[in-house]
């Protein structure tokens, strides 16, 4: 039964093992997780109804942090909702449409937030190392076609990939050692040669990865030098705090992804891989939006006087 343009396959659905190797904590590993994607949900969300309702927080930054906290809410929709369903129910497979559906739009979110840190990485740099010029530099139409630029490529890459899987057979088995439908994983179960999608994936990955690391590492190196330059302590407070959410929230995503990078295609490292992936599209949405509220004294502000506005209205 051919599935692609270019295939011919036989497998219409795959089976996604998740975590089964451990049937005693499939209820508690599904209430930790969703109290995880919960949180997550209602952290972005919050960020986003936060950055909407304070004009002070009508900014650049707060502009793309808004689409950051978007595009956490979007792929951990993607990836967890499957994931909370096959650690409940017996029946853990996924059609192979609905898996390629997946992957592209995991794929898709993730390479936008990877290049939307990057995009923030160059905000910080215009607002530190200049200040004064940073509405000028930083105008509404540029910040909406970086932005717009990130979604694109995203888009544009995910494509490409999921092209280069639709291009293989898949004649069995149709057993998937994930709880998702990730790309080693999918690709290990093809029955054609794989070498052109390995490429693909190997020059997308590799094309990325470096982009947005050179961009975050020449605009932060750049910020230091200014730093290191200003001559009050009351200054390098101010620009540290400014960019100290935003390392951390860059350090967590893409120390995980080089983690996935680094860690051998073999049997023995499948567990490591979907933990990383558990963290990767799970948890690090849930960080992203406490590592910005925690260190930022507007978004507290905003949602204490939210939720104080909230609570005066149904009291009355």
């Amino acid at each position: 039964m051919a599935l692609g343009e270019g295939n011919q396959s036989s497998v219409t659905t795959f089976v996604l093992l998740g975590f089964s190797e451990y049937p005693n904590l499939q209820i508690p590993l599904f209430l930790v997780f969703l109290i995880v994607y919960t949180v997550s949900l209602v952290g972005n969300l919050g960020i986003i109804v936060v950055i909407r309702f304070n004009p002070k927080l009508h900014t650049p930054m707060y502009f793309f942090l808004s689409h950051l906290s978007f595009l956490d809410i979007c792929y951990s929709s993607v990836f967890t909702p499957k994931l909370l369903e096959i650690l409940v129910v017996e029946d853990r497979t996924i059609s192979f449409k609905g898996c390629m559906v997946q992957f592209y739009f995991v794929c898709a979110f993730v390479i936008t937030e990877m290049f939307m840190l990057a995009v923030m990485a160059y905000d910080r740099f215009v607002a530190v190392c200049n200040p004064l010029l940073y509405t000028v530099a930083m105008s509404q139409k540029l910040c909406a076609l970086l932005v717009a630029g990130t979604y694109t490529w995203g888009g544009i890459c995910s494509l490409t990939l999921t092209y280069s899987l639709l291009e293989l057979s898949y004649c069995g088995p149709n057993i998937i050692n994930h709880f998702g439908c990730e790309y080693s994983a999918i690709l290990s179960l093809s029955c054609s040669d794989p070498y052109f999608s390995q490429m693909t994936c190997l020059v997308i990955s590799t094309f990325n990865e470096a982009c947005s690391l050179l961009i975050i590492l020449a605009s932060y190196l750049f910020i230091v030098v200014t730093i290191v330059k200003m001559p009050s302590t009351g200054g390098l407070q101010k620009a540290f705090s400014t960019c100290a959410s935003h390392l951390t929230a860059i350090t967590i995503f893409h120390g995980i992804i080089l983690l996935l990078y680094c860690v051998p295609n073999s049997k023995s490292s499948w567990l490591l891989v979907k933990v990383a992936t558990v963290f990767f599209t799970v948890m690090i949405p849930m960080l992203n939006p406490l590592i910005y509220s925690l260190r930022n004294k507007d978004v507290k502000d905003t949602a204490r006087m939210l939720i104080h506005t909230k609570l005066l209205s149904h009291s009355m």
